[in-house]
């Protein structure tokens, strides 16, 4: 007979969770800034970095939204110990690999970026990857129900 009970997940996973979620959120205050900037502000910035906000295509935008939100909630999900959280942590990856394309691959400014244009959207896109990962090998231990 075998039995399927839940095992107590080590402090590692707290803290990898608790990093998710942080990450997360950190996210979501970027996608805010950036979906409602106002001209106002956007006057303020260097005229690089101006570039870089002018003629954002929506898909880019819903992408980032769809990286952040779906991001957060399967991190809430992991602390909540929930193996659904992998599911939203693969909507969101789908979302990272969109937005990611689209400044690594297609923008034509993507030389605005400075020296942080090709690292962050690597550490982005390489977190985003270990999430899923770390999601599913929870659940191999069965921290999740």
């Amino acid at each position: 007979m075998t039995r399927n009970y839940l095992r107590k997940p080590s402090d590692l996973f707290w803290g990898i969770s608790s990093t998710a979620l942080v990450w997360n959120l950190m996210g979501i205050f970027n996608y805010l800034d950036q979906a409602f900037m106002t001209n106002k502000v956007l006057e303020t910035l260097p005229k690089e970095q101006q570039i870089l906000y002018q003629d954002v295509p929506a898909w880019v935008t819903a992408a980032f939204a769809i990286a952040v939100f779906s991001g957060t909630l399967g991190s809430l999900l992991l602390l909540l110990k929930k193996k659904i959280a992998s599911t939203f942590f693969i909507i969101s990856f789908l979302g990272i690999m969109g937005q990611m394309s689209y400044g690594l691959l297609i923008d034509k400014n993507s030389d605005s970026y400075g020296q942080m244009g090709i690292a962050m959207p690597i550490i982005i896109i390489v977190f985003g990857g270990y999430l899923i990962w770390y999601s599913r090998k929870a659940n191999e231990h069965r921290w999740l129900s």
